[in-house]
């Protein structure tokens, strides 16, 4: 999670939303990425989605689990379903609640670490930047 995280502040960094993820197998990290939907413009770069991205053409997602520092949306738990991810582990779902659901009705394991950090972080933020959150979750 530490690496997530820390893909979260580079996005923050950058002027974005601070959302990161990164994909593990066997232990080591596969492949990271933060939500890029302010600096480029995509409205489909979400953390997880960046992250996917960079990881690139894999035969199998088998073994491979998916840090995120929150729920994943509908997009991108539909990603973790299509792609049969195992197991996703999020730090927090407290500032949204994702597509957990979706996930587990799909026999995918979804762990919810309740990171009150992580949290406390990106409610700040959410706080401070409430009109371009509203704008990514669709609100306005």
């Amino acid at each position: 999670m530490k690496a997530a995280f820390g893909e979260a502040k580079k996005g923050l960094k950058e002027g974005g939303i601070p959302v990161g993820a990164v994909l593990v197998r066997k232990g080591r990290i596969i492949g990271r990425g933060h939500n890029l939907r302010v600096q480029t413009g995509d409205p489909t770069a979400h953390a997880e989605i960046a992250c996917l991205r960079n990881v690139g053409r894999i035969k199998t997602y088998k073994g491979c689990t998916l840090y995120s520092t929150l729920s994943p949306c509908y997009l991108c738990s539909g990603a973790v379903t299509l792609f049969k991810i195992p197991k996703v582990v999020m730090a927090e779902d407290e500032n949204f609640k994702g597509g957990k659901d979706l996930m587990e009705e799909h026999g995918i394991t979804v762990i919810n670490l309740h990171d009150k950090v992580i949290a406390r972080f990106f409610a700040d933020w959410i706080r401070k930047n409430l009109k371009l959150w509203d704008e990514d979750i669709d609100e306005l």
